[in-house]
C-alpha cells in the first residue's frame, strides 16, 4: 500500500467559515491498527464550528488543523492487525478522536480501527453521515444515562438540531413522550410533524409553566439540554422532584445554574464517554443499525451540499440556525 493525494479541508487560523480551505493533502498508507476510508458523505456538527472558531472545549493544533467528526464511506485499505474491517466494507466514523489529527472533512481519511463502526447494507451514505453522532448521543444520554422508560415525559431543548430531532425519535422508540422546545414559532409545526408530542416556543411561552401545564402539574421526568448556562435552572424547575437532567451541550458559555427543585439527578454527558469503549460502540452501533434497518430511526437532513468547496457555505448555514436537522456535504 502507498500514500495517495486527496482533497482535504484544513484551517490555519481561528475564525469564521472562510478560514476553511480545501487543499491537496498526502494521505499515507494505513499504519498497524488503522483503516483508510474513502468518504462518500460527511455530516456537520455544532462542535466543529466551535472548534474552528477556537471556542470548543479543546483548541485546534495550528496550522493545518483538520475538522469533522462524522462521515460515511467505504474501507479502501487496512493496516496490519486490523481484523474487524476489510476493503469494501461500508462504515461510519465513530466521532471519538482528536479533530486536528483525524477530522473527516476530506475525500480520504485515516482512522484507528476503534474509531470506525459498521453501517448496515442498504443505508445510503447521506443517511449514514447524518446518523452516528446524533443517535449515539441521544441513545447514550437518554437510554443509558437517564434510564428513559415507557411513559416518561422528556423535555428536549434545541429540538430542531440534529441531536434534537434524533432525540424525538429515540424517545418515541422507547415509548416516552417527547416535549420539544424551540426559540421561534417558525419551527413549531415542523417539530410536531417530526414526532414531538408538544412544542414550547421559548420566545413567547414560559418553559416551566408550559411543562407543568402539559404534564398536568407534575413536571417532566427527564430534561435533555444542549444549552446550559443560567437557563439550566428553569429546566430543573420544570422537572418532577426526583427527575433527571442531562446536560450534553454548552451553547451558552456561562456557568450552568442548578434549580432548588430537589431532589434532582444531574448528569453532564459527553458522547465519547460511550463511544471510546468497545462495549459502548457495540451497543450504540446495534441500536442505531437496528433502527435504520427497521425504519424507526430516520435522520432529518436539512440540506445536502455537493463538493468540499461548499464546506464554507455549509458552515454558514449551520451558524444561521434556520435549519432543522443535519447538514451533509458530499465530497
Amino acid at each position: 500500500m502507498t500514500s495517495t493525494t486527496a482533497r482535504t479541508v484544513l484551517f490555519h487560523e481561528l475564525g469564521g467559515p472562510d478560514v476553511l480551505k480545501t487543499e491537496d493533502v498526502e494521505i499515507p498508507a494505513p499504519s498497524p491498527g488503522q483503516v483508510r476510508v474513502h468518504v462518500e458523505a460527511l455530516g456537520l456538527n455544532r462542535a466543529e464550528a466551535l472548534f474552528r472558531a477556537g471556542t470548543y472545549y479543546y483548541q485546534p493544533t495550528l496550522p493545518a488543523s483538520r475538522n469533522g467528526y462524522e462521515a460515511a464511506g467505504t474501507v479502501e485499505s487496512v493496516g496490519e492487525g486490523v481484523t474487524a474491517f476489510a476493503p469494501g466494507d461500508l462504515v461510519m466514523a465513530a466521532g471519538n478522536f482528536e479533530l486536528s489529527a483525524h477530522g473527516v472533512y476530506g475525500e480520504l481519511v485515516l482512522l484507528d480501527e476503534g474509531s470506525v463502526v459498521p453501517r448496515p447494507a442498504g443505508v445510503d451514505a447521506v443517511t449514514a453521515a447524518a446518523s452516528w453522532v446524533t443517535y449515539s448521543t441521544s441513545y447514550g444520554a437518554l437510554v443509558r444515562t437517564a434510564g428513559m422508560a415507557p411513559g416518561d415525559q422528556v423535555l428536549i431543548t434545541g429540538a430542531s438540531s440534529g441531536v434534537g430531532t434524533a432525540a424525538l425519535q429515540v424517545a418515541r422508540r422507547s415509548g416516552a413522550v417527547p416535549i420539544a422546545t424551540t426559540r421561534t414559532e417558525a419551527k413549531r409545526q415542523r417539530l410536531l410533524d417530526l414526532g414531538a408530542e408538544h412544542v414550547i416556543v421559548t420566545e413567547q411561552e414560559d418553559v416551566v409553566k408550559e411543562a407543568k401545564r402539559l404534564t398536568g402539574g407534575r413536571g417532566v421526568d427527564i430534561v435533555f439540554d444542549a444549552i446550559g448556562g443560567p437557563g439550566f435552572r428553569a429546566l430543573g424547575d420544570a422537572a418532577v422532584p426526583g427527575g433527571t437532567l442531562v446536560l450534553y451541550g454548552f451553547l451558552d458559555r456561562r456557568p450552568a445554574e442548578l434549580s432548588w427543585n430537589w431532589p434532582l439527578t444531574v448528569h453532564g454527558y459527553a458522547n465519547p464517554d460511550v463511544t471510546r469503549s468497545a462495549e459502548g460502540r457495540h451497543r450504540a452501533s446495534h441500536y442505531l443499525n437496528s433502527g435504520l434497518t427497521d425504519g424507526t430511526l430516520r435522520p432529518v437532513v436539512a440540506e445536502v451540499f455537493d463538493g468540499l468547496d461548499r464546506i464554507r457555505d455549509a458552515h454558514r448555514l449551520m451558524e444561521r440556525n434556520t435549519h432543522t436537522g443535519k447538514i451533509v456535504v458530499r465530497p
